[in-house]
């Protein structure tokens, strides 16, 4: 089976920042999009980003310009590099990715099970 797990959450003061990693292990023919989403306290979670195949990413307008996505195909990882961090970014950081099984036509969702980033003021 596949496994998703992130890493790099913690506390940090606002203005800092984080390096969050997303490593997929497992039987992978290969991996489509992957993406970070995040769930505070009393709400949905959202998407933060996520990042095609080929390197193109996307991000949700309040972390755009601070927020950057990134992959290493070759090691299966995903990571968002977190700057000027705002205590409204405190929440569970999730890792999804679209993974490709060997003998698969199409590909199936996968979760991490998250990373706690905490901003104070």
């Amino acid at each position: 089976q596949v496994q998703l797990v992130e890493s790099g959450g913690g506390l940090v003061q606002a203005g800092g920042s984080l390096r969050l990693s997303c490593a997929a292990s497992g039987s992978i023919f290969s991996i489509n999009a992957m993406g970070w989403y995040r769930q505070a306290p009393g709400k949905q979670r959202e998407l933060v980003a996520d990042i095609s195949s080929g390197g193109r990413g996307n991000y949700v307008e309040s972390v755009k310009g601070r927020f950057t996505i990134s992959r290493d195909n070759a090691k299966n990882t995903a990571y968002l590099q977190m700057n000027s961090l705002k205590p409204e970014d405190t929440a569970v950081y999730y890792c999804r990715a679209d993974v490709v099984l060997p003998g698969a036509y199409y590909g199936m969702d996968y979760w991490g099970k998250g990373t706690l980033v905490t901003v104070s003021s």
